[in-house]
């Protein structure tokens, strides 16, 4: 059988715009045959549909399998709810992750508990470690819907973006210490987030948004976000996420590459 593939833009602030994701279903190649696919597919992340009993998300990245990726998430859920009304049951393939999927107006959320994380000690002079010359605005903090991030807050954007990242000594301790990669953020005059994750290699492409990162940082700070990702990368994006004490929301935007072409073709005429 023919794997059927659809690639969605999710999280963008506007059509056209966004984080890529690849949903594959019907396909039934071993793990080694997926990250190949994942390293050729040109977009930032896989995720493949097993259906055999209920239905299993499989995360791919370019450059490893993932136990999850909530942008990949929405474009699943977006593919998955064009058919069933949800809410919708899930779970991941690594770890067995138990996940809801639901749909809010034009927008498709991912319902997560926050996950315990191993303490772990996080010495004054790490950060700048991973990231040299960052000044922090608070301690770091580690948190986790699923995949653990380290968090470290600067002081505002223009802080934020000019971090220039140690992204090698970065994959290599968050290897050591179970953490995939590390998620610097700001607070905006608006009073909305703004965040860059660090967990690529070095050479590859950076992140325009990042789901868990934003429902780590839900879990932190213990209140409703709004995060923007990515402007400077040339796709902005924009996280929403909605704080319900011992559960959350992440979601967003969600469209079909081809439809959000329709309507910037529209747009253009």
């Amino acid at each position: 059988m023919t794997p059927h593939r659809t690639e969605l833009l999710c999280f963008g602030t506007r059509p056209g715009q966004g984080n890529a994701a690849l949903v594959l279903r019907g396909d039934r190649s071993s793990v080694d045959e997926r990250q190949v696919l994942a390293r050729s597919s040109g977009v930032g992340a896989c995720v493949f549909l097993d259906t055999d009993d209920g239905v299993t998300l499989d995360f791919y990245y370019p450059h490893a399998r993932s136990p999850l990726c909530l942008h990949a998430t929405l474009a699943a859920a977006r593919v998955l709810l064009e058919t069933a009304p949800g809410p919708l049951s899930v779970r991941t393939a690594l770890g067995g992750q138990r996940l809801v999927l639901q749909r809010q107006d034009d927008d498709v959320y991912v319902e997560l508990v926050p996950l315990p994380t191993a303490p772990l000690p996080l010495p004054d002079d790490l950060p700048a470690h991973l990231v040299p010359g960052i000044a922090l605005v608070a301690p770091p903090a580690v948190a986790s819907v699923g995949s653990p991030k380290l968090l470290l807050q600067v002081a505002d954007p223009a802080r934020l973006q000019a971090l220039q990242p140690d992204l090698a000594t970065i994959q290599a301790w968050g290897k050591a210490h179970g953490i995939n990669g590390v998620y610097a953020w700001c607070e905006r005059p608006d009073g909305a987030l703004e965040g860059r994750n660090f967990n690529h290699p070095p050479g590859g492409k950076e992140d325009s948004a990042t789901g868990v990162a934003a429902g780590a940082l839900t879990v932190l700070l213990g209140k409703s976000l709004r995060i923007f990702q990515g402007a400077s990368l040339g796709q902005p994006c924009l996280i929403r996420t909605v704080w319900h004490g011992d559960r959350l929301l992440v979601g967003g935007a969600a469209e079909y590459v081809q439809e959000a072409a329709s309507r910037l073709s529209a747009q253009r005429r």
